[in-house]
């Protein structure tokens, strides 16, 4: 009997049984078996198993890919991972990836386990999302606007599809650099500044252990002290009498007549102000410091605002949005912009109103204390940029003492006063 299967195998594959390569006898994979073995016809895919290396095999399916594939066992849970398609990977290469797969697995590792983790990571989009949702809302409407904006504008393009955990030092380095390069500089700080607070957040949330924003060396950014002089004022109230749009018109009015931020007169309401006694209450949610800021009205601001009830209508804010909407207006650019023009103003911002209304309280003798009260500052150290306004009052105020002391000198006998020409 053992000599009939001895002569069928000479028969059907010319050589004895005990002689044929070892590739046969243990049903090894081969790039030929890869290249020619037939698509099934019943099934959606089968897989054809290795003999040298347990779990290793061909899956082919029924349109005719082949891919090779590793079974095993990892914590009680059968796993079955792709390693790579053939013909991009040999059959040699896959075996070896195989039993190095195999050996993690022996280790204790779970290959598949950890793929499946590392696509389930949250991608910067993923945390820019999450931003938005969970932190943005805290923080003022304007300040949520400048962020989403950065957001799309350069964070998402960026890093967007990238995981939050790959996101290194040098990457946010390059970021600042490339919107540096881009003609601005403190829109790049701005945009470091919020990714870092995203990344600090990132931390909080568990989706990395550290802050690759850390130690990024910001661009020099010089403070502004412009704000109006000589008779730019006058013609700024005369451009503002003739813009068309007077409901933009007021808005600037106020922002000049309080000092106020651009962000908390637009989205002022009328619930805030007592007309009666001359006090604006600011909410701690409108206002930079997160405090209640309570300042009291001129009689030009409380005109100014009964004019505004007048016009306003049923609105809860004193500049409805004009299109259509239940909100306030958001922007005043465009109007800005066109009552420069008209008043001949340059490298004036809205903001710089602020500066104006200081340097007015400066130049009527009123101290940095009181100054930083009516523009809501908490720390002294922020008011202190506007000392410079108090050079030409306290040149006065030392002209007077000047003139005193000089004044006494001439009464004295036999004193000799020698008198500065202008400029010395």
């Amino acid at each position: 009997m053992v000599g009939f299967w001895k002569l069928l195998s000479r028969f059907l594959c010319g050589y004895p049984a005990d002689t044929r390569p070892a590739d046969h006898i243990m049903n090894r994979l081969t790039d030929d078996f890869a290249r020619s073995v037939p698509a099934p016809t019943a099934l959606k895919s089968k897989i054809h198993y290795d003999g040298a290396v347990k779990g290793f095999g061909l899956r082919v399916t029924k349109a005719g890919a082949r891919a090779f594939v590793l079974n095993y066992r990892a914590d009680g849970v059968e796993r079955r991972l792709t390693i790579g398609s053939y013909p991009d990977w040999k059959v040699s290469t896959a075996r070896k990836e195989a039993m190095r797969l195999k050996r993690l697995v022996d280790q204790g590792e779970d290959p598949m386990g950890e793929r499946h983790e590392d696509r389930a990571a949250p991608t910067m989009s993923d945390l820019c999302d999450r931003y938005l949702t969970d932190h943005a809302p805290r923080k003022r409407e304007t300040s949520r606007r400048e962020d989403a904006a950065l957001i799309k504008r350069w964070i998402k393009p960026e890093f967007g599809t990238r995981k939050v955990s790959d996101i290194r030092h040098a990457d946010v380095d390059a970021l600042h650099r490339k919107i540096t390069d881009h003609g601005t500089p403190t829109r790049a700080n701005r945009t470091m500044a919020l990714i870092s607070k995203m990344f600090s957040l990132a931390v909080r949330w568990e989706m990395r252990a550290d802050n690759p924003a850390k130690g990024i060396e910001r661009n020099n950014e010089e403070k502004r002290n412009r704000y109006l002089v000589g008779d730019e004022l006058r013609r700024l109230i005369d451009a503002l009498a003739a813009y068309p749009l007077q409901s933009s018109a007021n808005a600037i009015r106020l922002l000049l007549l309080t000092g106020a931020r651009r962000g908390e007169v637009l989205a002022a309401r009328w619930d805030q102000f007592d007309l009666e006694n001359g006090i604006w209450i600011k909410p701690s949610s409108h206002t930079k410091q997160k405090r209640e800021h309570r300042i009291p009205l001129s009689a030009g601001a409380r005109l100014l605002l009964v004019e505004i009830k007048a016009a306003a209508g049923s609105s809860e804010f004193l500049f409805p949005s004009s299109l259509g909407t239940m909100g306030h207006l958001m922007d005043i650019k465009r109007a800005w912009a066109s009552i420069s023009q008209l008043a001949g103003l340059t490298g004036v911002r809205t903001h710089d109103l602020r500066h104006s209304y200081a340097s007015m309280l400066a130049s009527s003798g009123l101290s940095l204390p009181v100054i930083g009260a009516l523009l809501g500052h908490t720390q002294a150290s922020t008011t202190q940029r506007y000392a410079h306004l108090f050079d030409d009052p306290l040149r006065a105020a030392t002209e007077r003492v000047g003139v005193m002391v000089t004044a006494a000198g001439e009464d004295r006998p036999g004193a000799t006063v020698t008198r500065l020409k202008k400029g010395q």
